[in-house]
């Protein structure tokens, strides 16, 4: 029998033997992997007699004759989410075929804008990138509303995810989930589970290089089994199950991620109950003292005072000067692609130590070095103390916002500051002059820069509502650059 996913079997595995033939791969088992981004998705038609004759077959649940009644227990890594008629869901469940048939299922909100409400529960964030200069969106399963007097509308829900997505998913991203806090209160119906994939078409998987499944359940598990049929073995291989914190914390950042609290402590109590030999009084931990050569992770004050008092720091130069040429000015799709996590990570250590760093030739490398550079700052190059200003430009009326931009970047970002922006989106109106040819106009580079030049404070955390003042802020200083910087 193969093992279920580590640290512990479920109770109910244990009492009943249930087993199924796919394991939860850990992360830290989990290779690069670059999948091919073309999608086959005739199996998508299964009908609901197959589902439920998989249930049967897979799970073994039907125990009709045998006087054996099952009962899922509570585990630590349960969420007494399985209690619902999978069967009967998916044969109510509607038929979707793309976007445009949920359209069709809530006429009325065909034409809604205003998703306030539902982006006010933070279900869904967009944070930085991970450490492939992929963007990162992340869901988070226990701020979803409990369901009580009033119904809380899933369609709706549905439709704030592909709103969200459109603006990420013509450059790479990844998604992580966090499944912790999903309950019966709160789930939303199989039925939408259905549509929610049905809905996310080839334009929203193409780019998706990883999901990861954070503290995955028996849920998860009864859930993939339904779907596996209908789901490509190629988007199947893009999900990752991710036990720990720890463990997503090799791909991504955690400090820049937007984790519910409930779900820390959710992990620390796995943390607890799986991993027992962990010493009781653990060595502290010892804070390395960066050494001249770094800049990856440094401040720009640190950087210039060990670089000749240059405010354009060595890597971001050497950057610049290699993309600022005609080939790789018109690379399609320039700082939309990510590039390999195991490269840039070399090429990051040999440039804090000093050494040469060598593109291979690969313009995609030197863009994703610029932007993680940029979102590594200690301090954004777009400071904390101006973020509040930032996201209020939305508010601004047309003639207003010439006047307060000049404002924020020639009196209020500090000299070296600006003398770094100026310098990088001077070469960004370059890449824009080729528009043509990569496709980055002035609103696609901002959409890709936004987050990497403008951070919300720790404390304050960065919101989905916050992504469209930056971007648009960021866009107007790319589109009239000319007449914002001193030359």
């Amino acid at each position: 029998m193969e093992a279920d996913y580590q640290p512990s079997l479920s109770p109910a595995r244990a009492l009943t033997g249930i087993d199924t033939e796919d394991p939860y791969p850990s992360l830290s088992d989990y290779h690069d992997y670059e999948p091919n981004l073309e999608f086959d998705d005739t199996e998508l038609q299964a009908p609901a007699d197959t589902a439920s004759q998989l249930l049967e077959e897979k799970l073994d649940l039907n125990t009709a004759g045998s006087g054996v009644v099952i009962d899922y227990l509570e585990s630590p890594v349960s969420d007494g989410t399985i209690e619902e008629n999978f069967e009967e869901a998916l044969v109510d469940a509607p038929v979707i075929e793309n976007a445009e048939d949920l359209a069709a299922l809530d006429e009325e909100l065909a034409d809604e804008e205003d998703y306030h409400d539902i982006a006010r529960l933070g279900i869904v964030e967009v944070v930085g990138d991970d450490s492939a200069g992929r963007k990162v969106i992340v869901v988070s399963a226990c701020k979803l509303p409990v369901v009580g007097k009033e119904v809380f509308n899933h369609a709706k829900l549905l439709r704030y995810l592909t709103h969200t997505l459109d603006t990420f998913v013509e450059q790479d991203y990844s998604l992580v989930y966090f499944h912790y806090g999903l309950t019966s209160k709160n789930k939303p119906p199989l039925s939408w589970l259905w549509q929610a994939y049905k809905a996310f078409d080839r334009k929203y998987k193409k780019n998706l290089k990883a999901l990861y499944l954070v503290h995955p359940t028996n849920f998860i598990r009864i859930v993939w089994q339904i779907f596996k049929p209908a789901i490509s073995a190629k988007f199947g291989r893009k999900m990752m199950y991710v036990n720990y914190l720890d463990e997503l914390a090799q791909h991504i950042n955690l400090d820049q991620l937007i984790i519910p609290q409930q779900v820390i402590e959710h992990d620390d109590q796995l943390m607890l109950k799986t991993r027992k030999n962990l010493p009781t009084n653990p060595p502290p931990t010892v804070i390395a003292t960066p050494i001249a050569t770094t800049q990856f992770g440094a401040s720009l004050q640190f950087i210039k005072e060990n670089n000749s008092g240059d405010p354009i720091p060595p890597i971001v130069r050497q950057c610049v000067e290699f993309l600022d040429t005609p080939d790789a000015l018109e690379t399609e799709g320039l700082f939309r692609r990510s590039a390999n996590v195991a490269m840039v990570k070399e090429l990051q250590n040999r440039c804090n130590h000093g050494m040469p760093v060598d593109f291979h030739g690969d313009p995609h490398i030197a863009a994703v070095l610029l932007k993680s550079f940029l979102r590594e700052l200690d301090e954004p190059l777009m400071t904390f103390e101006l973020y509040d200003e930032i996201t209020q430009f939305q508010t601004l009326s047309k003639d207003e916002r010439p006047r307060k931009v000049k404002i924020l970047v020639l009196e209020k970002l500090p000299e070296d500051n600006y003398q770094l922006l100026k310098y990088i989106v001077q070469f960004l109106s370059r890449v824009m002059d080729r528009c043509d040819l990569n496709k980055m106009t002035s609103s696609n580079l901002a959409v890709v820069f936004g987050p990497n030049l403008v951070r919300a404070p720790q404390s304050v955390g960065m919101s989905l509502s916050a992504i469209g003042p930056i971007n648009q802020f960021i866009d107007f200083l790319f589109a009239y650059q000319d007449k914002i910087f001193i030359i």
